[in-house]
C-alpha cells in the first residue's frame, strides 16, 4: 500500500510539471497554426470562433492537469478536447492540427495504466483528426482536382495518424518503464529494510540463543558440579569421623569422594569449552576409558569395559560420561561395590550405556536420589530414559539410552 502511495505521488508531481510543458506547447502551436492559416477566414465569425475553440482547449486541458481527477469526468472534457479539435481543423485545415491531437491526449495516457482504455483514446483522437483533416483540406482547397485531392487527403492522414501512433507508443512506453522503475526502486528499497529487520532479528536471536546456552551450562555446572562437590564434603566428613573406628569404611568414602571431585573437575572444564565456544565431538570409548583409569588409579576398584568406538555431540557425550560417575560413585557409596562393568553399544538410533555392579543391590524402600533424577530427565530430554534394577545382594544394574542424533559412528 505505501509503495503504490508513494508511486502514485510521484506521478502527480510529473503530471504537475508535465502539464506546464503540455499548456504552453499548445498554446505555441496554436499560435503558429493560426497564423499560417490566418489566409483563409473568409469571415470575422470564424476567426473568433477558431479564438473561442483554441482558448476553450488550453483551459479543458489545463482543468484534466490540475482539477479534474475522476476518470468519467475526464471521458466528458476529452469529447470536448475532440470537438474544439475539430473546429480548428476544420477552419485552419493545417497538417499540424494532428500535434495539438497529441498534446492533448498526454495527459490522459500519462494517467491511466490500462492499455486497453489508452488505445480506445488513441482510436477516437485518430478518428477524430481523420475526418476533421479531411473536412478541412476539401474546406481550404475547394476546386483542387479529385485525384490531387485523394492524393493529398490520403498522405497527410496516414501522416497524422503515424505520428499520433508514434506519440502514444512512445508516452504509454515511457510511462510503463517509469512505472515499474518506480516499482523496482521500491521493492529494493523494500528488500533492503526486509533484510536490515531480518538481519537485526537474527542477531537478537543469536543474543537469545547465546544467553540460554549459558543459562543451561550455568545451571548444569550448577546441578551437576555443584552436587558432586556437596557430595565430596559430605563424603570427607563422613570419613573423619570413621577414620578411627572404621578405617575400611572410611577409606570407601574417601575413594567416592575423590570419585566425586574429579567427576566435577570434568564437568567444570567441559562447561568452560562450552562457554568459550568450543563444542567438540566425542569419542565415548576414549572419554569412558579416561574416567576409568582415573577412577582405578590408587584404588582396588576392578572395572572391566566393553565399548564400541562411537563419536556423540559435546552434549550427550558429556551426559554418558556424568551417568558413568554418577553409577560408579553410587554402587560405591550405597551398595560397597569393588567392582564394574560398563557397556556401551550403538542400537538403531540409540545409544546404549549399561552400569554393573557387584554391590548390595537395590533395597525395598529404595529411591532416587538427586542424581538418579537428574540422570532420567536428562536421558529424557535426549529423548531416552533409564531403567534401573537390581535384587538385594546381587547387585544393581543401571541402563542408560538416548537417541544418537546428531551422531557419527566410527
Amino acid at each position: 500500500m505505501e509503495k503504490k502511495h508513494k508511486l502514485k505521488f510521484n506521478i502527480e508531481k510529473i503530471r504537475k510539471w508535465l502539464g506546464v510543458a503540455v499548456v504552453v506547447a499548445l498554446f505555441i502551436m496554436e499560435t503558429v497554426i493560426c497564423a499560417q492559416s490566418a489566409s483563409t477566414y473568409e469571415q470575422l465569425w470564424e476567426y473568433i470562433m477558431l479564438l473561442a475553440c483554441c482558448l476553450l482547449l488550453d483551459v479543458s486541458v489545463a482543468l484534466k492537469y490540475y482539477v479534474i481527477k475522476s476518470l468519467n469526468i475526464k471521458f466528458a472534457a476529452y469529447g470536448a478536447d475532440f470537438f474544439f479539435l475539430l473546429v480548428i481543423s476544420i477552419i485552419t485545415g493545417n497538417d499540424f492540427c494532428v500535434v495539438l491531437y497529441c498534446l492533448s491526449t498526454t495527459e490522459f495516457y500519462l494517467s491511466n495504466e490500462k492499455i486497453r482504455t489508452n488505445l480506445i483514446i488513441f482510436g477516437v483522437s485518430a478518428a477524430v483528426f481523420v475526418a476533421s483533416f479531411v473536412f478541412g483540406w476539401v474546406r481550404v482547397h475547394t476546386g483542387a482536382s479529385v485525384y490531387n485531392s485523394i492524393v493529398q487527403i490520403l498522405g497527410g492522414c496516414l501522416f497524422g495518424i503515424v505520428i499520433l501512433a508514434i506519440h502514444f507508443v512512445i508516452v504509454v512506453a515511457l510511462m510503463r518503464f517509469y512505472r515499474m522503475s518506480k516499482q523496482l526502486s521500491a521493492a529494493l528499497s523494500e528488500a533492503d529494510a526486509s533484510r536490515a529487520e531480518l538481519k537485526h532479528a537474527y542477531e537478537k536471536l543469536s543474543e537469545t540463543a547465546v544467553f540460554e546456552e549459558r543459562n543451561r551450562i550455568a545451571k548444569d555446572i550448577h546441578d551437576n558440579a555443584g552436587h558432586s562437590i556437596t557430595s565430596v564434603i559430605m563424603q570427607t566428613e563422613a570419613a573423619k569421623l570413621l577414620i578411627d573406628t572404621d578405617p575400611a569404611e572410611a577409606k570407601t568414602r574417601i575413594i567416592s569422594a575423590n570419585i566425586q571431585a574429579k567427576n566435577a573437575l570434568d564437568q567444570m572444564r567441559s562447561s568452560v569449552h562450552l562457554l568459550a565456544g568450543r563444542p567438540a565431538e566425542r569419542s565415548v570409548k576414549d572419554g569412558i576409558e579416561d574416567i576409568v583409569a582415573q577412577t582405578v588409579d590408587s584404588t582396588d576398584l576392578k572395572i572391566r569395559c566393553d565399548l564400541e568406538d562411537i563419536t556423540l555431540d559435546e552434549e550427550r557425550a558429556r551426559f554418558l560420561f556424568n551417568s558413568v560417575k554418577e553409577c560408579i560413585t553410587n554402587g560405591i557409596r550405597h551398595g560397597g561395590a569393588t567392582a564394574f562393568y560398563i557397556e556401551a553399544k550403538m542400537l538403531k538410533d540409540e545409544v546404549s550405556l549399561l552400569v554393573s555392579d557387584n554391590g548390595s543391590g537395590l533395597s525395598e524402600d529404595f529411591s532416587e536420589g538427586y542424581g538418579l533424577k537428574s540422570m532420567r530427565e536428562k536421558a529424557e530430554e535426549f529423548g531416552g530414559g533409564i531403567r534401573i534394577s537390581g535384587e538385594p545382594g546381587e547387585g544393581c544394574e543401571v541402563e542408560v539410552f538416548i537417541k544418537s542424533s546428531p551422531v557419527k559412528a566410527a
